[in-house]
């Protein structure tokens, strides 16, 4: 019986120097973590499988995720990082494709200069090749305005698999206004069928422990099981980011509460769309439902 799978957990290690992005203000995740310091915890509440995510456009932060799948059966895939728009894509590919655990890839285009990056003739190329190889391609934001790019994103690649994480940081306890304006962006980025989400980081981009409810992340997960359905919906811890709002038990919690979905559908959040969109071999799962889609 398969359990949940967390669709997005990272790990690092600052002495290797690339996470300059972990600054003073985030002292919670100014340490070293690796897998054996969540899974515990995660095991409590029913995750029994984890897949990786980047959290540095390098080659040294995919290859430290590999370690750790090599080294924990439970990670059942890497969301890796490639240079996208450079000539070392192929051979890249071909080298972490060969372990057998990227499911998907990701660049922190929230922190480019460029905020169009995505949309650039040579990252096209790099993400038809993406496609071409079955990989999902995770889209961050750090903030709701990058999600106008998703639907031309998602027309030039219909068939790539795209992962919009974080429900692309809605404003969370903001005025009405911004909320609407997350929500029609969403709406219009769920319109294309090659989109999914994940329920992740929502207590995070709000603060501290004693600055949200659940009450706060109610309206944003209602939102976002309107615009996809449960069927392009997973879960996804967000470790260890997620100290920052009280730790991983108390973020699952706050999200479970107000996640009005039956009992099918929850199955599907936790580990179905996770399955599907990755192609995860979990018993089976992932290539089952492949083979469903194509019927």
């Amino acid at each position: 019986m398969t359990g949940i799978v967390d669709a997005h957990t990272h790990i690092w290690n600052r002495e290797s120097g690339e996470y300059g992005w972990i600054t003073p203000d985030l002292a919670a995740l100014d340490d070293d973590y690796g897998l054996d310091d969540v899974s515990v915890e995660a095991a409590s509440v029913g995750v029994d499988r984890f897949i990786l995510v980047q959290a540095a456009d390098t080659a040294g932060d995919t290859d430290r995720m590999l370690a750790e799948a090599a080294n924990h059966p439970e990670v059942a895939g890497v969301v890796a990082w490639f240079p996208l728009a450079g000539p070392g894509l192929s051979e890249a590919l071909e080298e972490r494709l060969a372990t057998g655990k990227v499911v998907g890839v990701r660049a922190l285009i929230h922190n480019m200069a460029d905020t169009r990056w995505v949309l650039r003739s040579d990252v096209a190329a790099g993400l038809d090749r993406l496609a071409e190889a079955g990989l999902a391609f995770d889209f961050v934001t750090s903030g709701p305005a990058a999600l106008e790019l998703v639907p031309t994103l998602a027309a030039r690649h219909p068939s790539l698999r795209i992962v919009i994480d974080h429900l692309g940081k809605p404003p969370v306890k903001r005025d009405a206004a911004a909320l609407a304006r997350w929500r029609s962006l969403l709406k219009s980025a769920a319109a294309s069928p090659n989109v999914a989400a994940k329920l992740s980081g929502l207590a995070s981009a709000v603060g501290a422990p004693d600055s949200w409810t659940e009450a706060d992340v109610r309206p944003v997960v209602a939102a976002a099981v309107e615009a996809f359905g449960p069927e392009r919906l997973m879960y996804g811890g967000d470790w260890p980011v997620c100290l920052i709002a009280g730790g991983y038990t108390r973020a699952f919690e706050g999200l479970h509460a107000v996640l009005d979905v039956s009992q099918p559908e929850l199955a599907r959040i936790h580990s179905g769309t996770a399955a599907e969109w990755y192609r995860l071999e979990i018993d089976g799962l992932g290539r089952a439902l492949q083979e469903m889609k194509q019927v």
